[in-house]
């Protein structure tokens, strides 16, 4: 009688299963998931520093400047609620408008001036050179302390002692007061942070230019472009999204100048290079009204809320595409 093969039989049964196999799935199960736990904790590891920093200096300041905006406060008694008392006194302070209108003033000539001189020095580099020695050449003015560079042009703008002063009286031009003048406060002070920020929006520039394609270049030289038509053509529509954040990141800082006033003019003369930040740190610090001196502050973010929403939207609706 002949034998059956397992193989040729109608119904083949699988081994049965053992507990050593069930552990084996179940671990091989566990330990995905117990991994995503531990590389959750890493995670929370290394944000809470940072996490912890941003609530106590950011957050919290943010929130209870925003509450005593409300106020009156002046650091003797506590905080009394006034309501919208302090925005009623906001709308009515001439004073609040006239540091508006320099802020804006500051604002566009730092702005135009970083950029394009930016722009230039960025492209220079790209064509010329690849020298880290000139990055860094190019990056050591920013290295340098806000109130250092304020100290450092005070001195050689100095309308008597200053080395400037010198050698325009030398050349025949004349003494100026950069520093005293109601009409040369401003251009001076975004002159010192132009210089001072200048190589550092220079080589974020610089980097984005190197992330552009070559090829696209090789195609405009074929079709007979000149490099002055390649420059507006390609060069600044690919440039798009480095331009926009060289341009949020420039704004919000230009709007929150006050260092370099408060070295070289202190706000003067008579108001004219008194800017937001001074204008908020005199109501804070020398007229002790916090209260108000929070609302200026919320009127101020405000503004700069409004401007970076804005920005985005517009760098956002023409993204260029680097790929």
């Amino acid at each position: 009688m002949a034998t059956e093969s397992p193989l040729s039989s109608p119904l083949v049964t699988a081994p049965p299963r053992t507990a050593r196999s069930a552990d084996t799935a179940r671990a091989r199960t566990t330990t995905p998931r117990r991994r995503r736990r531990n590389d959750l904790w890493l995670a929370l590891v290394f944000i809470a520093p940072a996490s912890v920093g941003f609530a106590v200096f950011l957050l919290w300041p943010t929130i209870r400047g925003i509450w005593l905006s409300f106020t009156t406060y002046n650091l003797l008694t506590p905080p009394v609620f006034t309501g919208l008392q302090n925005y009623e006194r906001l709308v009515q302070d001439s004073i609040f408008w006239n540091s508006m209108l320099v802020t804006v003033e500051y604002v566009v000539l730092n702005i135009g001036f970083q950029t394009v001189l930016a722009l230039f020095i960025a492209v220079m580099m790209h064509r010329l050179t690849q020298s880290t020695f000139v990055r860094g050449i190019v990056l050591a003015p920013y290295l340098v302390s806000n109130v250092v560079a304020a100290l450092i042009w005070l001195w050689i703008l100095d309308t008597q002692l200053g080395i400037g002063n010198e050698v325009l009286s030398a050349i025949g031009v004349g003494r100026i007061p950069f520093l005293q003048s109601d009409v040369w406060g401003i251009p001076t002070i975004a002159f010192i942070n132009v210089w001072r920020n200048v190589g550092y929006t220079a080589l974020l520039i610089f980097a984005g230019l190197q992330a552009l394609p070559e090829s696209v270049y090789e195609a405009g030289r074929i079709d007979g472009a000149s490099e002055w038509k390649m420059f507006w053509r390609i060069t600044v529509p690919l440039l798009r999204p480095i331009l926009s954040l060289v341009l949020i990141i420039t704004i919000i800082g230009s709007f929150q100048v006050f260092d370099t006033v408060a070295i070289t003019t202190q706000g003067g003369p008579a108001n004219a290079t008194n800017v937001v930040q001074n204008y908020i740190y005199n109501l804070a610090f020398g007229r002790f009204q916090f209260g108000y001196a929070s609302a200026v502050s919320v009127a101020l973010l405000v503004v700069l809320s409004i401007i970076t929403i804005v920005q985005y939207r517009l760098s956002r609706s023409g993204e260029s595409d680097l790929d």
